[in-house]
């Protein structure tokens, strides 16, 4: 990739209330319908599945709010009981945002839907949300096509607590197969610290080599815990 692997557009001024204020095209539902999901910010798209604020605070103030405070990332990471905390999503609201999210990961496992694109570490995240709890390493990669869209997700194997044990030729088989111009590894430490080890940087050394002579490049390997990340690339250890 020519850079480290799309700004944030920022939030829209003047949106609206949750329907006692505003005009009807400034409420999130009318956006939706004039513009269509991709014109719409991160808090507005959160707003449409809300429906409804709560009293003295509209639903695009409670979307903003949240997103304001925890980042898409970590929302779409989110169990209902976490959600539940949040001030202005219930019981119900939780679930059909649950159920949404794990809808979206189906389908991009299966390789359904649009395909993300990636242009630095941070985009990985919410395609590698699976892995920050598991209490065993597991080893994913992410395969992209030549315009830097995510076409596939494969898991490719499940270690032990402190170590995975991966080859090549299961990475590369499934590059082929998908005709995927490069790789981004991944895989979690259950320790919670995303130092990476001899073991980790020799593994990502091995699939630079083999992706060399195989004519796919291997883009970065990122290592996940519960609430942090680290990048092989922006370290400069690849």
């Amino acid at each position: 990739m020519s850079e480290l692997y799309a700004n944030d557009p920022g939030r829209a001024p003047g949106d609206g209330g949750d329907g006692d204020a505003g005009h009807p095209e400034d409420l999130p539902r009318e956006r939706l319908n004039r513009f269509g999901p991709e014109g719409l910010r991160d808090h507005e798209l959160l707003a449409v599945v809300l429906g409804t604020g709560y009293r003295g605070r509209s639903v695009l103030e409670v979307a903003s709010t949240i997103c304001d405070r925890h980042g898409v990332e970590e929302i779409v990471a989110m169990e209902a009981g976490q959600l539940c905390r949040l001030k202005g999503i219930g019981r119900v609201k939780a679930g059909v945002l649950v159920a949404g999210f794990e809808l979206a990961r189906r389908g991009l496992h299966k390789g359904l839907g649009v395909q993300p694109i990636v242009s630095c570490p941070a985009d990985t995240l919410p395609l590698l949300t699976e892995l920050k709890d598991q209490r065993r390493e597991h080893f994913l990669c992410l395969y992209l096509n030549a315009r830097n869209q995510v076409v596939h997700k494969e898991l490719i194997s499940i270690g032990s607590l402190s170590a995975s044990i991966v080859h090549p030729r299961e990475v590369f088989q499934v590059a082929v197969t998908r005709a995927a111009a490069s790789i981004i590894l991944a895989h979690n430490h259950p320790s919670g610290d995303v130092t990476p080890s001899k073991e980790d940087v020799e593994l990502t050394r091995r699939m630079v080599e083999a992706g060399g002579i195989m004519g796919i490049d291997i883009l970065d390997h990122i290592i996940l815990s519960e609430s942090d990340f680290l990048s092989l690339k922006e370290r400069g250890l690849m």
